[in-house]
């Protein structure tokens, strides 16, 4: 494993740790050249599920894909990345109880939007606003005022 800093081909791994779902194994490793930190993940290779768009068409499941997604519309506002990362743990928890391959980009849509409006509402709108396309001002007003009536 390179250092991301010194790039040292050698590190000693510090501390191991199993996701909540045991999806991945975090490893804290330390360089021995230049003796800073850094994490990596380590995750099983299998059969990639497919995401189903709207047009039809399929691309692989992408976790960092929808971590980057999910991290736009939590930006500046005070939620931890640990949490947006807990919500794409679930996804990849979701997709590995399946028996099909493939999931509607609408079912994870719906999942995201439901976890970040339980979460905070500023990121539940920047996403909807996003996912759903709204095409006016009129649409994004009307998911503010269901929002709102919600309350």
């Amino acid at each position: 494993m390179k250092c991301p800093f010194c790039d040292h081909e050698e590190s000693k791994v510090i501390d191991s740790r199993e996701s909540k779902k045991s999806l991945s194994i975090r490893r804290r490793r330390e360089c021995l050249a230049c003796k800073r930190r850094f994490t990596t993940y380590e995750k099983i290779e299998e059969i990639p599920y497919m995401v189903v768009k709207k047009d039809g068409s399929r691309q692989p499941f992408d976790s960092q894909k929808l971590l980057r997604g999910l991290l736009k519309a939590c930006e500046k506002r005070p939620i931890p990345v640990k949490k947006v990362e807990e919500i794409v743990e679930e996804i990849e928890a979701k997709l590995h109880e399946r028996t099909e391959k493939e999931i509607r980009a609408s079912e994870i849509g719906q999942f995201v939007m439901e976890r970040l409006k339980e979460l905070d509402k500023v990121a539940y709108v920047r996403f909807a606003s996003v996912y759903r396309e709204f095409r006016d001002v009129n649409e994004f007003k009307r998911e503010l005022e269901t929002l709102l009536k919600e309350k």
